[in-house]
């Protein structure tokens, strides 16, 4: 394989890092560092309370389209709020995620 290649499949794993989400007790720590409910997390994403509180359970994970804004969200929220996304560190990462189930 040449080296343009593996750069492109490095770009591509890369890529593939946007859509990752944050553990779910960090998703909560975001919402609550904020001051919002679950319920304004899931008007503003186009969702039932219901499935905000799986995701934050880690009983499930958005799908598209509203995992895009759920993760958009989440980022935004990390920005503003550092110390409560920072709960992440030193987090184990799973050796697999499940993108796109629930």
């Amino acid at each position: 394989m040449s080296d343009p290649d593996r750069l492109k499949r490095v770009d591509a794993l890369l890529d593939g890092l946007d859509d990752v989400l944050p553990p779910p007790r960090v998703r909560a720590q975001l919402r609550l560092a904020a001051n919002l409910t679950q319920q304004d997390i899931a008007e503003a994403v186009g969702v039932k309370r219901l499935a905000v509180v799986r995701w934050e359970l880690g009983k499930s994970n958005p799908r598209r389209p509203q995992r895009t804004a759920y993760i958009h969200l989440l980022k935004r929220l990390a920005e503003r709020f550092p110390k409560a996304a920072g709960l992440n560190e030193g987090t184990p990462t799973p050796a697999s995620d499940s993108r796109g189930s629930g």
